[in-house]
């Protein structure tokens, strides 16, 4: 159930980014949630170029995105924020005990023992791509990355999500697997592809993904 249906969500945004993060900002994260649970936000969009100034890191310390603001509670990190959301709406997170820690104990799992061995793909493949030292490095990477998903994979089995239904570890998890979306290692594991789609062809997920990138059109950097 709703904790404060009348409170005026504001979460926090980039205006625009390059083509290879467009629909990858973690704000989705919040966005698909908001959107599972039918409440409404507003966003506070920055530009991802320049950086945030001394108010706003007040607000998320470190200068990222997404941060919250429910006019109560003004928090940052979208774990936090996903959990804080589940704590008003069983939609999100199983009043059950052992249902609820499980989804818990799957967020944090899909923070902390997937999604840094996933980014470092990422930042070979993308931001060291022309690096010796990264194409070196990559195959070590991949292969840590497979063990992980397998897994996950073995974790979810024949199950439609993580914990049987849909909750907040559900909508990290997927974002999380987003990450490898320029590659075909997710493709190789056929249990966590179809996971994945599941996820992706929520209605949900896909407002909050319209959301999310129609703007970047209104602010792409005109050519010098």
């Amino acid at each position: 159930m709703l904790a404060n249906p009348g409170s005026n969500i504001t979460i926090s945004a980039f205006q625009w980014v390059p083509d290879f993060a467009q629909g990858m900002v973690r704000d989705i994260r919040i966005r698909w949630a908001l959107e599972e649970i039918e409440r409404p936000y507003d966003t506070s969009r920055f530009d991802a170029t320049q950086p945030r100034d001394a108010d706003y890191r007040q607000w998320q310390p470190f200068g990222q995105v997404p941060a919250f603001d429910d006019g109560n509670v003004r928090m940052f990190e979208s774990g936090a924020i996903l959990l804080f959301l589940g704590e008003q709406d069983d939609r999100l997170l199983p009043v059950k005990l052992q249902d609820r820690w499980e989804s818990t104990a799957w967020l944090i799992a899909a923070l902390n023992s997937v999604e840094p061995i996933l980014s470092t793909i990422v930042s070979y493949d993308i931001f060291h791509a022309d690096k010796d030292w990264a194409k070196a490095a990559r195959p070590a990477a991949v292969e840590l990355a497979e063990a992980r998903l397998q897994s996950v994979s073995d974790a979810l089995g024949d199950k439609n999500w993580l914990t049987g239904r849909f909750t907040i570890a559900d909508i990290m998890m997927v974002t999380v697997l987003r990450n490898l979306r320029h590659t075909d290692i997710v493709a190789g594991f056929p249990k966590l592809a179809a996971y994945q789609l599941r996820g992706e062809q929520r209605p949900a997920f896909q407002r909050a993904l319209k959301a999310q990138t129609e703007p970047f059109a209104e602010h792409q950097p005109q050519p010098a």
